[in-house]
């Protein structure tokens, strides 16, 4: 049995030609790209090589994106002959992209379910409302309890929403509410507060009305249980019962992404290295603040790429 996990980056890792590293003789890459955009009904292909940025960056493309991105990578590891690791898992987003790659999604209905939910996110609250912030240096009940005392003198709704590594907590809510706690986290010694560039306070309880449309969307979309296991943000489980899958996904929006506890899980599960299957390198840099013993590779490029398929092929031996 492998003893590597595939793990797929969420919203935030884009950039205009993240794609254009990766090898592509076989043009699994650009057939990937064609299925996407037929999928959505626009050019994908023309806006992840060339942009504008801006474009790139809207909720509603960038999801699509991200997810069509990470598909392409995973496609890429299968055509040459790549085994299939123990576990895989997403952030946020994410998740859908593993769930494709894990033979549970199929990868046309994953593109327009991921816009639909990028357009459900940004409608359920107006901008301007909401906020999210990064609060590094503190650790997680203290940020819990920071939020629950912002939340009970304001009465506004504001949450930790990204368990992301040790020492590294996302927040979400209310825009007021989180400027509070911000203020907050610095008297009670955090070395930074952040503000995030996004206009959607997500995986809090402002989001529910999105979970709500979200839920029946789903119902629309076939989900079968999946090829390899799926660890999801919610629970910290890999359930294979489409229905479960489904509700998860569901209460995934308004609810905290555990990837601190996702990574320990399959760590605990036999997991001995991390492969980022996508652009950038974010979760390999969570990863070093989890546990440095588990090593992971950001696979972006051809020589990544090859790398991974010979540690794969050493951990099997």
């Amino acid at each position: 049995m492998s003893d590597f996990a595939f793990v797929f980056p969420g919203q935030g890792s884009q950039s205009v030609g993240m794609l254009d590293a990766y090898p592509d003789p076989d043009g699994v890459v650009s057939r990937t790209l064609e299925e996407a955009s037929e999928a959505l009904g626009l050019d994908l292909g023309a806006l992840v090589r060339e942009g504008p940025e801006a474009e790139l960056n809207r909720t509603e493309v960038t999801q699509p994106a991200m997810l069509t991105v990470g598909v392409a990578a995973h496609r890429l590891w299968s055509a040459r002959g790549g085994a299939a690791p123990r576990f895989m898992a997403g952030h946020s987003l994410g998740e859908y992209t593993a769930l494709v790659a894990a033979g549970s999604l199929e990868f046309a209905d994953a593109v327009r379910l991921v816009a639909d939910r990028a357009r459900f996110m940004q409608e359920a609250v107006p901008a301007g409302e909401g906020k999210m912030a990064a609060l590094l240096g503190l650790d997680d009940p203290t940020v819990e309890e920071l939020c629950t005392a912002e939340e009970r003198q304001s009465g506004e709704i504001v949450r930790a929403v990204n368990f992301n590594a040790p020492g590294q907590v996302v927040v979400a809510g209310a825009a007021g509410a989180v400027d509070r706690l911000m203020e907050e986290a610095g008297k009670a010694g955090a070395k930074r507060a952040v503000e995030l560039p996004v206009s959607i306070p997500s995986h809090c309880p402002l989001m529910q009305p999105a979970a709500e449309r979200l839920a029946q969307r789903l119902q629309e979309v076939e989900l079968r249980a999946p090829a390899v296991p799926v660890v999801n943000n919610v629970d910290v489980a890999a359930p294979e019962d489409p229905e479960a899958i489904r509700d998860a996904l569901v209460r995934q929006l308004a609810n905290p992404v555990r990837w601190t506890a996702t990574i320990g899980h399959m760590r605990d599960s036999g997991v001995a290295r991390v492969m980022e299957m996508g652009p950038g390198k974010v979760l390999c840099g969570l990863n070093k603040r989890i546990d440095r013993r588990m090593p992971c590779l950001p696979v972006t490029d051809e020589e990544s790429l090859n790398q991974a398929l010979e540690q794969a092929q050493q951990g099997d031996a």
